[in-house]
C-alpha cells in the first residue's frame, strides 16, 4: 500500500503523465486535445479517470427499446468522453439490469471498471445479492464491490475479505451518503483494510475535508465522490450567473464543470459519480475529466464565487 506522501507525488506524476504524452502527440500531429485527468489507486497504483457515472435514480428505468436506446446514447457519451467507472447497487431498483442491458448491446464498448455495493443483512443474503448483481450488470469479476450504508458491514466485510482473496472482487470498500454516519465510517477507515470509501463531498457540503479526506490520504484508501451536485441544488443557485474568469483558466465552460474541477482540486478525491439520464449532461460532465485541475489559490476563489452568489 502507498502512503500518503506517495499518494500525493503518483497523483500528480498520473496527472503529469497525459500532459507529457500529449506535447508529444503536438509535436507530430498538431494535437492541442486538452489530456484526459487520471488519478492512482493507493492500495495498487491503478490509475482511473477521474469522472465515473452513477446509476442512483437515472438507470432505475423500464426495458423498453426507447428507454434502452436513450441510456445506451448516455453510456457512449460517457465512452466517448474517456469515462470507465461505473457504479452502482441494489438500491437503485432496476438500475443494476439497465447497465447490463446496456453493456450487453455494446459489445465493442471500452473497459469499465464495475462498482456495485451489498445491501441487505446476513451472510448468505449478502452472497447471493452480489452474485445476482453479478448477473444483472453482466460482470464474471467485479473491480469493486463495497457495502452499502454501513449496512451489516462487519459481515459483508468480512466476505468481501474472503472473495479479494479469492479472486472473485479487485477492490472492497465501504459507502455513506447525505453525510451521514461519518463517526462511525471514520472508526472503520481506521481498522479496516479497506480499498474503497464513497461519501458525499461538494462545494456546498465541504465536511468531508474535515476528517475523510485526510484520514482517506493517510490510510492509502481511494475516494469516490457522490452526490457533487447536490442533488441539482447546485445548479439553482448559480442559476442565470454568468461564468467567473477562474472557469477559464481551469477549462470550465458550464457551472457543472466549474463544481466538479472544484472536487477534484482536492488531491485525496481519486473519482466522481454524477449521475444523469440525458446525454447533453453526460457530455458536459465529461469535460470535466480534462484539462486543467485548481490549485489552492483557484479553490479559493471558486469557493469565493460560489459563496457570493
Amino acid at each position: 500500500m502507498l502512503d500518503r506522501r506517495q499518494v500525493l507525488q503518483l497523483g500528480a506524476s498520473a496527472m503529469a503523465l497525459p500532459m507529457l504524452a500529449l506535447a508529444k502527440q503536438d509535436k507530430t500531429a498538431g494535437d492541442s486535445s486538452p489530456a484526459l485527468i487520471r488519478r492512482p489507486i493507493p492500495s495498487s497504483g491503478e490509475l482511473l479517470p477521474v469522472m465515473g457515472m452513477g446509476t442512483s435514480r437515472t438507470f432505475d428505468s423500464p426495458a423498453d427499446s426507447q428507454t434502452l436506446a436513450e441510456l445506451s446514447a448516455v453510456m457512449q457519451a460517457f465512452f466517448d468522453g474517456g469515462g470507465s467507472v461505473i457504479d452502482s447497487s441494489p438500491m437503485y431498483g432496476n438500475a443494476e439490469s439497465r447497465v447490463g442491458d446496456v453493456l450487453r448491446a455494446m459489445p465493442g464498448h471500452p473497459g469499465v471498471f464495475a462498482a456495485t455495493k451489498v445491501w441487505t443483512e446476513g451472510r448468505e443474503q449478502g452472497i447471493a445479492q452480489m452474485e445476482q448483481s453479478a448477473r444483472r450488470m453482466n460482470v464474471e469479476v467485479f473491480d469493486l464491490i463495497a457495502v452499502h450504508n454501513l449496512m451489516d458491514w462487519k459481515t459483508h466485510l468480512d466476505t468481501l475479505k474472503r472473495w479479494k482473496d479469492a479472486g472473485k472482487v479487485r477492490y472492497i470498500g465501504i459507502t455513506t451518503s447525505h453525510g451521514r454516519d461519518h463517526a462511525e465510517l471514520l472508526e472503520i477507515m481506521r481498522s479496516e483494510p479497506l480499498d474503497f470509501v464513497q461519501f458525499s463531498y461538494n462545494i456546498d457540503n465541504r465536511a468531508a475535508e474535515e476528517q475523510l479526506l485526510p484520514l482517506a490520504a493517510d490510510r492509502g484508501i481511494a475516494t469516490m465522490i457522490n452526490r457533487p451536485y447536490q442533488r441539482g441544488a447546485l445548479f439553482t443557485r448559480s442559476r442565470d450567473a454568468d461564468l467567473p474568469a477562474v472557469a477559464a483558466d481551469l477549462d470550465c465552460t458550464s457551472w457543472a464543470q466549474f463544481y466538479l474541477k472544484f472536487i477534484l482540486g482536492h488531491p485525496a478525491v481519486t473519482c466522481i459519480i454524477p449521475a444523469t439520464a440525458k446525454v447533453h449532461h453526460m457530455e458536459d460532465n465529461m469535460q470535466a475529466n480534462f484539462g486543467r485541475v485548481p490549485d489552492a489559490g483557484q479553490r479559493a476563489e471558486m469557493l469565493r464565487v460560489f459563496q457570493s452568489l
